[in-house]
């Protein structure tokens, strides 16, 4: 099934008829920051900074500690390398590249979360991880360990992948407790994001891949992991943003190699996006590293356009301020 003129009908229906199946009763209620105490905000949630720009603010202000960055855009991004061949010194690479370019975090794998939480720790880039990559198809007391052994050693976000299979089965309670055990290993002390792998989902299933996420108290959506048979699509992030509404948010991971890409995908609805193409992205002018880090490809921009600058956003520009 495709996405047609009817899907936000589709989409309520699909999600309505889903939770009356839940037996659990639990319901999501979003938490309040899990690494910071308010003042920090806009270093480490970039998806509220752009909500708060999307009503018309064009301002922030942090308090101190908090490096200056006036790219909303490079906060958006996840810097991911997950290649299983990284070496130790194409990690520190990534890390010193979020830190330059301000990125919201480094997406890497379990093995390299220690190095790169120490290298960042004065910086306002976090760490994110992992969970049950890149197949999902773990036992749900395996994600639970490897949420609580990333966390030991210093990730901040957990992108963990859902149980496809189960999902296509109809097992929706399996698929709902396997999410909740990762948000519970979390206990509040990171993000978690739920990759719902949507090139193998039909709309219905993507819609109640969403709902579920939802239900296990997740704090994002995401579209795939880069290693699947196809990456995010604006019909794809149009869709679980109807879903998930305000409540959660929405990451877009896979093919996104440049600008023009990645402000389409914010414009569905996204409000993260995952890349290895990051230094790319912001700088919006074909310039910047070629590496594919996660399996997807770096898409080239063709002719370029040098006018197109790192802070060209569908939204007004917001900067951060350091205090003191």
């Amino acid at each position: 099934m495709t996405v047609g003129p009817h899907i936000d009908l589709l989409a309520d229906l699909i999600a309505a008829e889903l939770r009356a199946q839940l037996a659990s009763g639990t319901s999501y209620a979003p938490s309040a920051c899990d690494r910071c105490d308010g003042a920090h905000c806009v270093a480490h949630c970039s998806d509220k900074v752009r909500r708060l720009a999307a009503c018309g603010a064009d301002r922030f202000t942090a308090g101190p500690g908090v490096d200056a960055c006036d790219n909303v855009l490079a906060r958006m991004i996840d810097h991911t390398l997950l290649s299983p061949t990284a070496s130790r010194q194409e990690i520190e690479a990534l890390c010193d590249e979020a830190v330059e370019f301000c990125f919201a975090t480094v997406c890497i794998n379990p093995w390299w979360v220690a190095l790169a939480a120490k290298r960042l720790a004065a910086t306002p880039v976090r760490v994110c991880t992992v969970i049950g990559f890149p197949l999902g198809a773990n036992r749900s007391e395996t994600k639970a360990y490897e949420a609580i052994r990333a966390l030991e050693d210093g990730a901040a976000e957990l992108d963990m992948v859902i149980n496809v299979g189960a999902l296509r089965s109809g097992a929706y309670t399996d698929v709902e407790r396997d999410i909740r055990g990762v948000v519970e290993a979390a206990k509040g002390r990171a993000k978690v994001k739920v990759i719902i792998e949507a090139a193998h989902l039909t709309d219905e299933e993507k819609v109640k891949a969403c709902v579920l996420a939802q239900a296990g108290g997740a704090h994002f959506v995401k579209t795939s992991t880069g290693f699947g048979p196809g990456g995010a699509t604006e019909a794809d992030i149009g869709l679980m943003h109807r879903v998930v509404g305000a409540e959660l948010g929405v990451k877009a991971s896979g093919g996104v190699g440049d600008q023009p890409t990645a402000l389409k995908m914010i414009q569905a609805g996204a409000t993260r996006i995952g890349a290895s193409a990051g230094v790319k992205i912001v700088r919006g002018n074909g310039a910047g590293s070629k590496r594919s880090y996660d399996g997807e490809a770096a898409e080239p921009l063709g002719s370029g356009n040098s006018d197109v600058r790192a802070t060209v956003i569908p939204a007004p520009r917001a900067t951060i301020h350091k205090l003191g």
